[in-house]
Order: structure tokens, then sequence, then C-alpha cells
């Protein structure tokens, strides 16, 4: 396979990872998929990130996408067909995905958890290690509210669809796919979904267009195979620095870069880019070679070490 093929690094019942699927169905694009394991440890996945552990994670070559924010835009950029970030309305895509992950994600994962009683205890514990929103001890004594606050932002997302056919009129758009996945997991995942979801027609009418939209092509890889793709391939990424108001690091300082929400596990390398949209690192691993790992610059830490 050639460099500049995508690689999706997820597992099916993830919520973020359907994200992506349906932008990649939304631009029709052809990827290989690598399952990854539910819960800790990944090795294979953080051979080539350096430590983060969140899904999913898209590779193309030798550059590593982390964060759903990221990776959205890369898709966007590398990949014709329909815009996920239609012209004038890249910023508000990107303020209703920041919504949708703390409106929706955050009651719907306690949802999930609280009302799934057949979940493996091994994931549960994952988890709720993972999820640093969530409190084990309390969380079937707070269900009621967070049945309360997930509909309450599913009426939103009705309310955004009375006089469309997508979030934003006509044309889906990653907006779309950020609102549709916590509906998704809602579906897959919660006990008592059909009672969240009825009364919602016009906002059930929309699910089925976005489920119709597929997630693309796939074919199946192996971690390893994904490795070697990596260790055969050279980043495509630039060096660049933004402005002075950002922190003053220098090209190839040693950073960490870390999540300023839950799972914030550093990932260290030398600082390749840091600008108002993105950072990225050079890191180094025996299995997958010479790598460069990307994130959003919104929701990151930068720190010198």
């Amino acid at each position: 396979m050639s460099a500049n093929e995508l690689i999706l690094h997820h597992f099916d019942a993830s919520p973020f990872a359907e994200k992506v699927r349906v932008a990649l169905g939304i631009k029709g694009v052809h990827w290989h998929s690598v399952e990854i394991p539910m819960v800790m440890p990944k090795p294979d996945l953080v051979a080539l990130t350096g430590g983060y552990r969140k899904t999913p994670v898209m590779q193309i070559g030798a550059d590593i996408y982390c964060d759903t924010a990221r990776i959205a835009r890369e898709i966007d950029q590398r990949f014709p067909g329909t815009p996920l970030f239609p012209a004038g309305k890249g910023a508000i895509c990107e303020a209703l995905a920041a919504w949708s992950d703390l409106t929706l994600f955050q009651p719907g994962a306690g949802l999930s958890m609280g009302t799934n009683l057949e979940l493996p205890e091994d994931i549960l514990s994952d988890r709720f290690a993972f999820f640093d929103f969530l409190d084990r001890e309390k969380l079937p004594s707070q269900l009621p509210e967070l049945f309360a606050r997930f509909r309450s932002g599913l009426q939103r997302i009705e309310d955004m669809l009375q006089e469309s056919s997508f979030v934003l009129g006509e044309s889906v758009s990653w907006a779309d796919a950020a609102c549709y996945a916590p509906v998704w997991m809602c579906r897959g995942n919660i006990v008592g979904a059909d009672e969240l979801l009825q009364n919602l027609p016009a906002l059930c009418q929309w699910e089925r267009r976005m489920t119709a939209l597929g997630h693309g092509t796939s074919d199946t890889l192996s971690a390893a195979q994904s490795h070697a793709v990596a260790r055969s391939a050279k980043s495509v990424a630039v060096a660049e620095l933004a402005d002075d108001r950002l922190p003053r690091l220098p090209l190839n300082q040693g950073v960490l870069v870390t999540p300023e929400d839950y799972g914030a596990v550093p990932v260290s390398g030398e600082l390749l880019r840091l600008t108002q949209h993105d950072i990225a690192v050079c890191r180094s691993d025996d299995s997958a070679g010479e790598v460069v790992v990307h994130f959003p610059r919104a929701g990151y830490r930068v720190e010198a070490v």
C-alpha cells in the first residue's frame, strides 16, 4: 500500500470513532481499519502516538493524527468531495462539535455505564479511571439528572433541524457527524434509548439520513502492517511557529503535549509545529520508526521539558 493511504486505529463501539467513520462516508473515502483494544494496555497504538490512548487515531504514512477535531481537518484537506467544513462555516462546525462532546457525550457516557449492567468489569474499571468526570459510587443516584441533561441536548439538535435537512442547512458537514455520534451511542449503549429519542421526529429523520451515508469502503490491516507503513514513510508535515503571542518555544524544543480534559496522558517529542490551529511533535519508536504526532491546538497544553 502507498504511504498516502488512510489507516484508522479504532474499535467498533467507540462513538468518537463513529464520528470519523461517518466523515469518511461523507467523503466516500477508502480506508484501512486497524482494530485496537477497548481497554489498556494498547502497546501497538501507543507505539505510534507516544502515549495518547484515546480512540480513534488516524495514520497516513508516518503522520499520526490524534483527536477527532484534528483528524477531521486533515481528512477535509486531503480528500476531495463534499466538504466537511463548508466555506464560512468551519468555525461553527468546530464549535458545535465541542458542544456535542460536552453536552451529549459526557452524560451519554455516564448513562452507557450506569444503565448497561452487563458491561464486563474490565471495561467498567478502565472507563471509570479514564473518565474522571464520572464518580462510580455516585453514578446510580445521578442517572435521572444525566437522562435530563442528555435529553436536553437531543432537543437542541431537534430544534436545529426544524427547517433543514442537516444541522447547518441543506448540506451535510462535520457538525452533523459530531452531533450524530452521541445519538448513535445512545441507540447502541443506553438502556431506554427509545424513550429518550421519542417525540424527536426531525432528529430521527436526520438520524436515518446520516446512517445512510455509510462509512466509505474499508479493509482490514494488522497493527504490525501499520507500523511497517510508518517505518517506510516520511512525514509530510511542514515546520511552523505562529506569532509570538503563543508560548515562546523554539523548533526542536523537547515538549510534552497533554489533553486538558480527561485521559490526560502526555506525549513527549521535539516540537515541529505550534500554530493557532495545530501542534505537531517528532518522535521515534523502535517499532514504528520516526513519526510526527499531530494534535489540535485547542484543548491541549504544551510544555517545555
